[in-house]
């Protein structure tokens, strides 16, 4: 295993007494074929910053930089971190002893980020494409072994693992690290990340469309003017053939109601219903949309800024096995979802039939409503085509696992199906769960005390 060979490191000292560190690291694209060259990995570290009465030996100060390394991965894919001071999570592990690493996956914020631009520098949209495989969780935890074995070259042994977080997204990869490099891991948490390993994409839809039903009937119940205000202003963009945004993309009627990938998260509810309100006030008082308004919906709505995101999405579910746009396949089973084949019903029937929102699913037809993904539509097909992607966990390891796995996991997730990572957590030895239905999805950012309360408890309390 390679290691990251480490370009630049820089220093900086921020406010909440802490050190944080930008550190750029040179990995392989491909470590199949280190000859294909190399990509960057941007990352930031972060310490607490303590000046002390006198000065420290040399040794003295080793010792006291040489703290075991916990390393934080995003939820996505396709998803950058912000910077540490910005993290609710940070300084409650820094509290306990550790250095955080907040690692921008490859292609995600400062790491060779993936744009319509940048990916077009790798040639035609065959070798676009042979790109884009690079870019899922089994290349990812190889950056995180390469980054590792550099930062802890110096280290002492016990201090050469790592403790690793993942949230959503995240957490899949923690499931592909366990798989593959368990030796380089110390302990391993996770936050609605404990992945559907043995499902299709198709079972993964089925299962997470019946949970986007529960949110909006959810949604409608607790904002029951909705339903006539969603109709009315899908109404009113159909009428028009669709409204220009002010980026250069299309509000459709279709684009309009993907806004429910909002329903998972705390205050998700709330959050779709004022993007509504504006929009029917606006209708009421100016029979148009104003800029604010449209720049509001685009906002929630757009995957230019993370077309990793819309691109890669259906294949972090694939092993052997294409996607062939699973999500537009299975959603049109369902009858709640039939804008996903043909027009909205009429106003006749609105009270009986509302408009229902879709969730974290990714449509074709999106790639034909922002300007970015316009650009990416052709190489999005060819992604999803594609049917030799490999293994990303290794049930056989897994069952096997002696890395302490701490996990919470919440009942009403829409983005994770529950009874999805039961499945896995049968398969996965040395498991804890923290289990719930008082959060949701986003607990880690929304309710973060709480989570991490519970997942140190897991790893430190004792069961009779």
């Amino acid at each position: 295993m390679a290691f990251a060979r480490l370009l630049e490191s820089k220093h900086h000292l921020v406010p909440g007494k802490l050190r944080v560190s930008e550190l750029l690291f040179e990995v392989p694209k491909d470590y199949a074929n280190p000859e294909r060259g190399t990509l960057q990995l941007f990352a930031r570290a972060v310490s607490k910053h303590d000046k002390p009465p006198t000065p420290l030996s040399d040794d003295e100060r080793r010792k006291k930089d040489q703290k075991p390394w916990f390393l934080y991965l995003q939820g996505g894919p396709g998803f950058g971190c912000s910077p540490p001071q910005n993290i609710s999570i940070t300084d409650t592990i820094l509290d306990r002893g550790y250095q955080m690493l907040y690692l921008d996956q490859r292609g995600t914020g400062l790491s060779s980020p993936i744009s319509a631009a940048t990916l077009a520098l790798q040639g035609d949209l065959h070798r676009q494409a042979d790109y884009l495989k690079l870019f899922r969780a089994d290349s990812i935890v190889r950056d995180c072994e390469a980054v590792r074995k550099t930062l802890t070259a110096e280290y002492p042994t016990e201090l050469r693992k790592w403790s690793i977080f993942g949230q959503s997204f995240g957490g899949f990869c923690v499931l592909t690290y366990l798989s593959f490099f368990p030796q380089g891991l110390r302990e391993a948490f996770m936050s609605g990340g404990m992945a559907p390993i043995s499902a299709s994409p198709e079972q993964v839809y089925r299962a997470t469309f019946q949970k986007v039903i529960e949110r909006n009937k959810a949604y409608y119940t607790k904002y029951p003017e909705d339903i006539e205000a969603v109709q009315s202003l899908c109404f009113h963009i159909k009428s028009r053939g669709g409204i220009p945004l002010p980026s250069g993309g299309d509000l459709t009627v279709r684009g309009l109601l993907t806004l429910g990938r909002n329903f998972g998260a705390h205050g998700g509810l709330d959050s779709v219903h004022n993007l509504i309100l504006r929009s029917s006030l606006d209708l009421k008082q100016f029979k148009f949309l104003t800029k604010p308004t449209l720049s509001a919906l685009e906002s929630a709505l757009t995957f230019d800024d993370n077309v990793l995101y819309a691109v890669m999405h259906e294949a972090t579910y694939c092993q052997g096995i294409a996607s062939n746009w699973a999500a537009e396949r299975v959603g049109r089973s369902f009858k709640e979802f039939q804008w996903l084949v043909g027009s909205p019903q009429s106003a006749s029937v609105v009270r009986e039939a509302p408009l229902f929102f879709s969730g974290e699913m990714i449509y074709p037809f999106l790639f034909d409503a922002f300007p970015e993904l316009r650009k990416l539509a052709a190489v999005a097909d060819i992604i999803a085509s594609y049917s030799s992607w490999p293994e990303l966990y290794d049930d056989w390891q897994l069952l096997r696992n002696e890395v302490p796995l701490y996990a919470a996991t919440f009942i009403d997730d829409m983005y994770v199906d529950y009874g999805l990572a039961q499945e896995t957590v049968k398969l996965v030895k040395n498991c804890k769960q923290f289990i719930t239905n008082t959060m949701y999805h986003d607990a880690i950012r929304s309710r973060t005390d709480e989570v991490m309360k519970e997942l140190f408890a897991l790893r430190d309390d004792s069961i009779d």
